[in-house]
């Protein structure tokens, strides 16, 4: 039976090079002050180490050298550096988890692993992917950027991160009843089967998926007609079969937190709540985006009944469906 690969031999290749220092050693030798190197460190997410434990390769000098620099230069204040420390680390270990399950699944039944042709290939693939990654990045950011910049400018009484934004549920129906009716591996194709078509869906109506919870997909969007797009698609677009059950959405417009990648306020738990009220397959939406879709070409905005939602008080929801869509709600 081949052989695994050893994990040291894996992170001595990522890393590119084994741990030869100490986590004081690494502290001296990038210049950086104790106590923010250790708060950058636990920002990233690792554990703290013992100050005699050799973990620390040179790659890792190298990252608290670049840190010490961007507060000696002045560019980024000790709060901003851990900051984006923080984001970078909880945004790169989901990444890291992401990847190694999708290698995971090249794993066979006689105990082969990925390992020893990631081992044979992994110098020659990683300046591709790091070259990908960073021009990904690069391109996520100017699209944020842009945003926020168009947000200010057509609302200057709002801060950067608070302003007017429509956010989406989409829930998929049955999830509870296919978790006690599938195993492990069948409930996970369900989980990714539908996080990706719904994803697919979001992206190419010009909407952002903040975050996926399972049986869940937030996002948002800046346009009501491209939410309204989105929101139809995504209940019409995962229909009720063996693996996939039927899928409700909620959608409201209002004034959204947007803080560490994810959206807070009443206009999110509005959104979620309407989606708990909505029935397999259709949309809700809330009276602040209904009022902005009145007319809109293709689509239809029909009051239903009025519910009350805990802590949020009376919600009146509307209907939204293809004008040419028969039907009540």
């Amino acid at each position: 039976m081949p052989s695994r690969p050893d994990p040291k031999a894996i992170e001595s290749v990522l890393l590119g090079g084994e741990p030869v220092y100490t986590k004081r050693q690494a502290i001296e030798l990038s210049g950086a002050e104790p106590e923010i190197a250790s708060r950058v460190w636990r920002a990233l997410g690792f554990p703290t180490q013992a100050d005699d434990a050799v973990v620390f390769a040179e790659s890792d000098v190298e990252a608290l050298r670049i840190t010490h620099s961007l507060l000696q230069e002045g560019l980024l204040d000790e709060q901003g550096v851990v900051r984006f420390a923080r984001a970078m680390g909880q945004t790169m270990s989901r990444l890291a988890d992401w990847q190694t399950s999708i290698l995971s699944t090249l794993m066979t039944d006689d105990g082969d692993s990925i390992g020893s042709p990631l081992m044979n290939q992994v110098k020659e693939l990683l300046p591709d992917v790091e070259r990908l990654l960073l021009h990904i990045w690069r391109r996520q950011l100017a699209a944020s950027t842009a945003r926020t910049l168009t947000v200010m400018s057509n609302h200057t009484d709002t801060v950067p991160n608070y302003y007017p934004l429509i956010v989406g549920f989409a829930d998929l129906v049955s999830f509870t009843t296919l978790s006690r009716e599938l195993d492990e591996l069948e409930l996970a194709d369900v989980v990714e089967g539908f996080e990706a078509t719904a994803a697919d869906i979001v992206a190419t109506g010009g909407g952002r998926v903040v975050k996926t919870l399972g049986d869940e997909i937030l996002y948002v969007a800046d346009s009501p007609a491209e939410a309204a797009d989105i929101a139809l698609r995504l209940a019409s677009g995962v229909t009720t079969h063996v693996e996939v059950p039927d899928v409700r959405v909620g959608v409201a417009y209002g004034p959204v937190l947007t803080l560490h990648g994810d959206v807070f306020g009443t206009t999110v738990n509005r959104s979620s709540r309407l989606t708990s009220f909505a029935r397999p397959g259709t949309v809700l939406i809330d009276d602040a985006l209904a009022e902005r879709l009145q007319g809109q070409e293709g689509i239809q905005v029909v009051q239903v009944r009025a519910r009350h939602a805990h802590g949020l008080g009376l919600i009146q929801p509307y209907a939204l469906r293809r004008s040419f869509e028969p039907g009540g709600a």
